[in-house]
């Protein structure tokens, strides 16, 4: 398809916008990675209405003012960037429930800049969209962050070395399962911040940066052992994890049925865990539906792998 073509009024693209962990236990806003379900499925039509128009086609009823949407402030901040286009009609149809902790936000954000920019002719890189999904994900959290939007865009896992000035690497990580339990309860991402401590000590700072040191060498050899022994967090997780009903039950149960290890994804209530094989990953699976079971607590569970491609056209 040509780029004139392309950026007639009218013309549309449909695509797959990925869940993302975020964090990876002590990655905190610097780690995440795509997986391959669920997804969110989006379509963006240029059109000669200056602006952009949201069609919600679920029951999620997010907010239609294009600065006050998700998927809308990204593709505004696109816009400034694009003076010879109008606008976009942007119809959402979300399956990332939000607030969930498996980057619902970011899968809006960046599902709606990657498929404008396919209509656009690719005029923009996969640093610009991490760019103008970010104004996105202020609007989710009050602040902009990348762990969960540059795995949505570029694909596997990435770190985030900055956000100001943007310093995206991907890593080239070993096959993992990853096995997810959204427990039923809402864990906003600004309420998760907001009980941060705001001083760290020199002793946990140190523990953190070996973990995030190991964790990523581990990746990058493909050393299971390391991973695992890497997937700690000192700082986050004791405060965020009193939010979370059983967290500790399930992750003590699930690394005690063979996973390497994992944490809360994003700010939670969703847990995540990797293993190295698909049987493992079942197995983890199992675990966390009899802890929430017995809790009481409903709740979904995902098994599924890292996601190598991001945001895809359908």
């Amino acid at each position: 398809m040509s780029a004139a073509i392309q950026t007639a009024v009218g013309s549309k693209v449909r695509v797959l916008s990925p869940a993302t962990v975020a964090n990876v236990v002590c990655g905190f806003d610097i780690l995440g990675f795509a997986l391959d379900n669920p997804t969110d499925i989006f379509e963006i039509e240029l059109s000669n209405q200056k602006g952009v128009t949201i069609i919600n086609k679920d029951d999620y009823d997010l907010p239609l003012e294009a600065e006050k949407n998700v998927s809308g402030a990204a593709l505004l901040a696109l816009l400034e960037d694009a003076p010879d286009v109008q606008g976009f009609v942007l119809t959402s149809e979300k399956h990332i429930k939000p607030g969930s902790g498996i980057g619902s936000s970011a899968a809006s954000a960046a599902g709606a800049v990657v498929a404008a920019n396919y209509l656009l002719g690719n005029r923009f890189s996969k640093e610009d969209l991490v760019r103008f999904a970010m104004f996105g994900e202020k609007v989710a959290s009050g602040v902009k962050h990348a762990d969960n939007i540059a795995p949505a865009i570029y694909g596997g896992v990435t770190l985030i070395r900055s956000i100001f000035p943007l310093d995206i690497i991907s890593i080239d990580a070993p096959p993992l399962h990853v096995t997810v339990v959204h427990p039923q309860i809402e864990v906003r991402t600004s309420d998760a911040r907001q009980i941060l401590k705001q001083n760290v000590l020199l002793k946990d700072a140190i523990k953190q940066w070996g973990n995030i040191a190991g964790l990523v060498a581990g990746l990058i050899q493909h050393d299971y052992d390391l991973i695992g022994r890497s997937l700690e967090d000192v700082i986050i997780e004791p405060v965020r994890s009193i939010l979370i009903p059983g967290f500790d039950e399930v992750k003590s149960k699930c690394k005690a049925a063979g996973a390497l290890g994992g944490g809360i994804s994003g700010s939670g209530p969703s847990i995540f865990m990797l293993s190295k094989d698909a049987e493992t990953a079942l197995a983890v699976e199992a675990v966390m539906k009899e802890v929430y079971t017995r809790i009481g607590l409903d709740f979904h569970t995902h098994v599924t792998t890292i996601n190598q491609q991001g945001v895809k056209l359908i």
